[in-house]
């Protein structure tokens, strides 16, 4: 089975199925510190405290990937969600699949996500490791905890091809 994916445009819209578009567009502000700062709430939501576990927020150093890219492996996070965010203006795609026991390779979307925005992966979303266009630090909330967190599905295979 060889299966080609082209990446679309990311729209909090075509990606709420999978999780958040993390962005401030469309969201009335706070101001803050007199005036000095603006609040953004409810950008994303964090879901992390299935079976006791506790929120972290790390940071992931990524490597610039090669395109087009081969995908023989897939994971999921069945006890929390995941947040990517850029630390500084970048673009980078993520690939996903709903989520279910095996990623649904007829489902499989990828998508483009611009500069100033950033993603969170609703519990058990299937998704490819973080796809960087260039060497790139991102803050990343996570799930800690006890409990078996990562499920990996290799796709050996397949046939899967990323284009961009």
């Amino acid at each position: 089975m060889k299966i080609i994916i082209n990446p679309q445009p990311i729209t909090k819209e075509n990606f709420s199925k999978f999780g958040d578009m993390i962005t401030t567009a469309d969201i009335k502000p706070i101001e803050i510190n007199e005036g000095y700062a603006k609040r953004f709430d409810g950008i994303a939501n964090l879901n992390t405290s299935k079976d006791n576990g506790e929120t972290t927020i790390c940071i992931f150093s990524a490597l610039k990937r090669s395109f087009p890219m081969k995908i023989d492996m897939m994971e999921k996070h069945p006890l929390g969600s995941q947040a990517f965010i850029p630390m500084r203006q970048t673009t980078f795609l993520v690939l996903v699949a709903p989520e279910g026991n095996k990623p649904d390779l007829n489902k499989i979307e990828a998508f483009i996500v611009p500069p100033e925005i950033g993603v969170n992966y609703n519990p058990g979303t299937w998704h490819f490791p973080l796809i960087a266009t260039e060497d790139m630090n991102f803050l990343v909330v996570d799930r800690k905890g006890s409990g078996d967190n990562l499920v990996i599905e290799h796709l050996d295979k397949e046939e899967i091809i990323l284009k961009y």
